[in-house]
């Protein structure tokens, strides 16, 4: 039995799965790995990424971030791909008990998945810091500069930024779907940000399958490793 093979059938058995997956779910959406410093990068900005979406940051120089935020971060107008459908499709099916994922992007969501833990927040939502009031992601992208709510206070997007902790209610609900999970899945992540990564030692199952481009600390860990794009696997799914 192929590796493929071994995975459908998990799959089929599965009444409780988890997919968590990182960056590499999005990028073949078009979706570009934000962290990734290329000459037009480094043209452009003169902080590393991580200074920029740092809560400091964003206090200190909010006109700046807000550049960069549009520039690199405000992902408006992509469509889901292949492993975003079948993901929902899992869900609808039975199968997938819970999508965990790193991405600020909602495309699990356009693509129909219900249960979706989002460690790291949703540029789709944003809020006034001062009156609390809900405002859509098109108001950050048109606006000039800072984004102000109509009662001056500044329309944050409700992404976990550099020094701010993880939500507290996500993350527990993120690690209740990992331990109840009969198979888990990891995809399109290096497995090297933390706390996100450490969600791998709350899963009590026997059939942990990694699938990454390049090798991830807990290869020697899991059941299957593929080291091949997930659209590649998933469009075989």
């Amino acid at each position: 039995m192929t590796n493929l093979q071994q995975l459908k059938q998990w799959i089929n058995e599965s009444k409780s799965a988890v997919f968590f997956g990182g960056a590499g779910v999005s990028t073949e959406s078009g979706i570009p790995d934000f962290r990734s410093v290329d000459g037009l990068y480094s043209q452009k900005f003169d902080y590393p990424p991580e200074t920029i979406i740092s809560h400091s940051f964003f206090e200190r120089k909010p006109e700046y971030f807000f550049r960069f935020y549009r520039e690199k971060m405000l992902p408006l107008g992509f469509e889901p791909n292949v492993t975003h459908k079948v993901l929902a499709r899992l869900e609808a099916e039975g199968h997938l008990a819970a999508v965990v994922t790193q991405n600020i992007d909602g495309l699990h969501q356009k693509a129909g998945s219900k249960r979706v833990f989002e460690l790291h927040g949703s540029v789709l939502r944003n809020y006034c810091v001062k009156c609390g009031k809900i405002h859509r992601a098109e108001v950050i992208r048109d606006a000039k500069g800072i984004p102000l709510c109509d009662c001056g206070g500044i329309i944050k997007p409700d992404v976990v930024l550099y020094e701010e902790p993880l939500d507290e209610s996500v993350m527990a609900g993120a690690i209740a779907a990992i331990r109840r999970a009969d198979l888990l899945i990891v995809g399109g992540t290096s497995l090297t940000v933390y706390p996100a990564a450490g969600l791998l030692h709350y899963y009590r199952g026997q059939r942990l399958v990694l699938i990454n481009r390049d090798e991830t600390p807990y290869d020697s860990y899991a059941d299957l490793v593929f080291h091949e794009s997930l659209g590649d696997i998933f469009s075989r799914l």
